[in-house]
């Protein structure tokens, strides 16, 4: 779990009661609020925006989703890309974590 904060006093009262019961089944990582560098989030939406067309840009809010929804439909049939996200240095640290994650 990550905690974009530092700290989990903010969390939800459900979150913290949570993390008081279960303290060996969860393991924090604090981030700074804002953090693209190590973000594979980050990654992702760069991803996105390079794929859009460049010729045809979307009209209206329905028109962007349908292209955000085309553009996630076929990542899903390209994992090797989706993998690649995560063979930069800056975002390693997500697959060395959780090796059985691909």
């Amino acid at each position: 779990m990550s905690w974009s904060t530092g700290t989990p006093p903010t969390a939800p009262k459900k979150v913290r009661d949570r993390l008081a019961a279960h303290p060996d089944d969860v393991e924090l990582h604090f981030l700074p609020l804002y953090s693209p560098e190590i973000s594979s989030d980050e990654l992702v939406n760069a991803d996105l925006k390079h794929s859009l067309p460049k010729q045809h840009r979307a009209r209206d809010q329905a028109e962007l989703a349908a292209e955000g929804r085309r553009f996630f439909r076929r990542r899903q049939r390209q994992p090797h890309i989706v993998r690649g996200y995560f063979g930069c240095p800056h975002v390693r640290y997500v697959l060395d974590e959780n090796p059985m994650s691909f």
